[in-house]
């Protein structure tokens, strides 16, 4: 049975992927890699730099709140407190929410309440929000995972909760850490209905932060939803999976060197 489970796991996988190869690598040519978009080349070029763009300001804003967070949660609140069970609680419940809750209340409060309009920054600042809870989960069972033991043997040699925490515990949990990041990463990357209130459709390369740009899969969505660049919708697929996996790969890899140097 758990062949069978793996097998129908990783063949669904494996259809999708090269169905969506088979169906975008006849459409790619180099006028869709150009720096201006035009409705002639429908150029993605635009939406990879801003997909990156997002992803890198979302993570670097959501990572250190979320980590701490669950630090605060594992390390430092006692364990029956009614305010960790009201911040898990509160976790839980936005880890639930629908995306489009999610763009909607940015269109209100970023975009218009605080009159940043369309714009990366919204874009940036609601899917922060939206990934802060995956993040702060993840985390928070990586330090669970790590033993009593070892903090433990921390203290008996002399050092204090605080380097314990952040030379010992949070190295061990790296991976898992690491693994939440990924995970959120790839949220960023494959939403639309959050960004598309947001962040905008523009075609354009972005100039600036407040400037209306779209991502890859909002581009990949604005052309299939068009119908007349089907296959190029489908081109813009296959980067993003492409995309997905460089990040992923890099992801593991600046954990890897971060262990290293921590051991």
């Amino acid at each position: 049975m758990t062949k069978i489970s793996v097998f129908l796991t990783f063949g669904s996988l494996f259809v999708i992927v090269v169905y969506v190869l088979l169906k975008g690598i006849p459409y790619f040519n180099l006028d869709m890699f150009s720096l201006n978009y035009t409705s002639e080349n429908v150029s993605m070029l635009p939406s990879i730099l801003t997909t990156l763009l997002v992803v890198f300001l979302a993570i670097i804003i959501a990572t250190p709140v979320g980590v701490f967070t669950a630090i605060y949660l594992v390390e430092y609140a006692k364990k029956e407190s009614k305010v960790v069970e009201v911040i898990r609680l509160a976790a839980e419940t936005l880890q639930g929410i629908p995306s489009i809750v999610y763009g909607l209340f940015g269109m209100l409060f970023f975009v218009l309440k605080l009159g940043f309009k369309f714009s990366i920054l919204s874009g940036v600042l609601t899917i922060s929000i939206m990934i802060l809870p995956l993040i702060m989960r993840s985390t928070e069972e990586a330090l669970k995972s790590v033993s009593d033991s070892i903090r433990q043997a921390s203290f008996a040699l002399g050092a204090g909760k605080l380097r314990t925490i952040f030379r010992i515990v949070v190295p061990v949990a790296m991976p898992g850490i690491v693994s939440g990041i990924v995970l959120a990463t790839g949220r960023i990357v494959g939403e639309t209905a959050c960004l598309i209130f947001t962040l905008g459709t523009a075609t354009a390369l972005p100039k600036s932060i407040f400037s209306s740009s779209r991502t890859l899969a909002l581009h990949m969505y604005m052309l299939s939803s068009e119908g007349m660049h089907v296959g190029e919708a489908y081109a813009t697929a296959t980067v993003l999976l492409v995309l997905v996996l460089i990040i992923n790969y890099i992801s593991n890899k600046l954990a890897s060197k971060f262990m290293e140097v921590k051991s």
